[in-house]
Order: structure tokens, then C-alpha cells, then sequence
């Protein structure tokens, strides 16, 4: 795989592309928003970073979707961001005709790309750009859970003082407040964190890890771009490299968990063709109930988006 398209050069689209750009896996990142000048000199500054710190992808910006032509992978950040006082579904009915066309915009120029939907509200959004490709479900899926136990491990590591790099954590449900951390799949370097941590205190880390987000737009007034960057440009890494890497990431489920046509984070295996398979963790009553939860919200929000009548 050679090429990736990031759609939309805001905060967190031209984040993407820097990030991806540093890890030097891909031949050429194209950087496109309806903003021309701004992706190109996003792009532009991007490029000039490389014989600093060292790497050969180049950058590209346009508004110009013909740029985007037989991209391997494309990422959809384009979208309005949350402000103070926002919820994530707020966003559903400027953000859906906004990815709807995207998507429909992208297939006109590259055939069977694999599609990473970072947009908000994520799960909704994700599933709009199911139904508006057409494409297989291991093909389009969206990146949420990466972000948000990067969120939780970070939490912890402040917590316990330990380097986030020796904690491990699976999260499941939907991208906001219904999310569901798993703290009986978390660990610390194999250490099961109940054993490094009081209930009380793991309680208050998963209970800020759902209001992460909100946590941060509350303090900048717009959305996260550093981590959710960051963590998009991961996954095309794992597929790229085809490393087969577990994630958690918003995939369409068919049956799995008991849930079916629904878009839903949930553990995947991640590698060239997209997502491998849907992982079935053993859950246990209380697990499932919050799962379930999280997966009546969504649906809610799917059935708003549905309404709309734009695929």
C-alpha cells in the first residue's frame, strides 16, 4: 500500500497526516479539504518537517478529490467539531450529509479503499459511511476505542505513576458516555490493575475515561486532535505493515455479542484486507448489560440518521 487520503485538514485530519508522515509506512499522503490553501499549506509545512526529522513520505494538500485517486486506505475526519456545551450526537445532521458526500466523492476516484471514519458522533458516522459506500464490513470501520483507552491507560499511568507503555486495557460500546471499560481485561505489565488499584479510585478514572472527551472541550473549547490524531494514523499502520495488531474499533456487528446490524466498538484483529475478525470476549453479566446500554444509544442515533433519508 502506497497512498493514503485524509479527508478534511483541521485539527485532527492534519494531525493524521503528520503522525502517519513520522512513521514513514506509506509512499504518499494526500491531505484534501474543501479549504484548499489550508490542506495545502498544512501539507506543505508537513514536507518541509521531513529532513528534520527524517522520513520520505510525501505530502500533498488540494481540494481536489481527483488528487485522491486509487488511495489504498482514506481517512474521514471532515466535520464539525464539538463546542462547550456540545454533545457528540449534536453533531449528527451537519456531520452525516458531510460524510455521506465524502464518501460518495472518494469511491468516484479509488475502488474498494478501506475507510477509517474518525468524524463524530463516531459509531453513527461510521455506519453513514457504510451505507453511502456500499463497501464489505471488514472494509469501513471507525477509530474510537484506540483513543479512548489511550485515555484510560493515560489516566492510570498518572494514578499509579507508571509509564503508559506497560498498560494494556480493552474498551467496548459506543464513543461517548455509554462507553464501556473493561477493567477485568486491564493490566500493568500483566498485572491485573484491581490489584495495583482501589475500586474507588479505578471507578473515578473509568467515570472520567467516558467524559474524557467532553473533559478537553471543556478546556479548549473545541475538540481533542493530538491523541485521536494519533490514534487513527496507528491503525493505518497496522494495516500497511499488516500487522494483524488487536484493536479496539468501531465495527459493524452481525450477530457478534448478541447485537446485530449495528456499528459498535468492539476488539478486531486489524491487517492488509482491513478487519480480520470481530473478537468475542467472554463478558459477564454486569459487562453485558452496560454493553447492551451503550448498543440501545447508538441504535437510537442510527435510527435519527436513518430518518434523514440521505443513502
Amino acid at each position: 500500500m502506497s497512498k493514503v487520503s485524509v479527508i478534511g485538514a483541521g485539527n485532527v485530519g492534519a494531525t493524521v497526516a503528520n503522525v502517519l508522515a513520522h512513521k514513514d509506512v506509506v509512499k504518499e499522503v494526500v491531505l484534501l479539504d474543501i479549504k484548499g490553501d489550508v490542506a495545502r499549506g498544512k501539507a506543505l509545512d508537513s514536507w518541509q518537517q521531513a529532513p528534520i526529522d527524517y522520513y520520505s513520505t510525501r505530502l500533498v494538500g488540494t481540494e481536489n478529490y481527483a488528487d485522491t485517486a486509487n488511495s489504498d486506505i482514506v481517512v474521514i475526519t471532515a466535520g464539525v467539531p464539538r463546542r462547550p456545551g456540545m454533545s457528540r450526537d449534536d453533531l449528527i445532521t451537519t456531520n452525516a450529509k458531510i460524510v455521506v458526500s465524502v464518501t460518495k466523492s472518494i469511491l468516484e476516484h479509488s475502488d474498494n479503499p478501506i475507510i477509517i471514519v474518525v468524524s463524530n458522533p463516531l459509531d453513527v458516522m461510521t455506519y453513514a459511511a457504510s451505507k453511502a459506500s456500499g463497501l464489505g464490513a471488514e472494509k469501513v470501520f471507525g477509530m474510537a476505542g484506540i483513543l479512548d483507552t489511550a485515555r484510560y491507560r493515560a489516566f492510570l499511568a498518572t494514578a499509579l505513576d507508571v509509564s503508559p507503555k506497560d498498560i494494556q486495557a480493552v474498551l467496548m460500546g459506543g464513543h461517548g458516555d455509554t462507553m464501556v471499560p473493561l477493567p477485568r481485561y486491564t493490566t500493568v505489565a500483566g498485572i491485573p490493575v484491581t490489584e495495583m488499584i482501589d475500586s474507588d479510585s479505578l471507578d473515578a478514572i473509568i467515570s472520567r475515561t467516558k467524559t474524557g472527551g467532553g473533559e478537553l472541550v471543556k478546556l479548549m473549547g473545541t475538540s481533542a486532535w493530538y491523541a485521536p490524531g494519533a490514534a487513527a494514523a496507528q491503525m493505518v499502520e497496522s494495516i500497511v505493515r499488516d500487522e494483524n495488531r488487536i484493536f479496539p474499533v468501531c465495527a459493524q456487528l452481525t450477530g457478534q455479542y448478541g447485537l446485530d446490524d449495528l456499528y459498535l466498538g468492539v476488539p478486531v484483529q486489524l491487517g492488509k484486507n482491513g478487519i480480520g475478525k470481530v473478537l468475542e470476549l467472554k463478558l459477564n453479566k454486569e459487562e453485558t448489560e452496560l454493553l447492551n446500554t451503550s448498543a440501545s444509544h447508538v441504535k437510537s442515533v442510527i435510527d435519527k440518521f436513518d430518518s434523514m433519508g440521505l443513502v
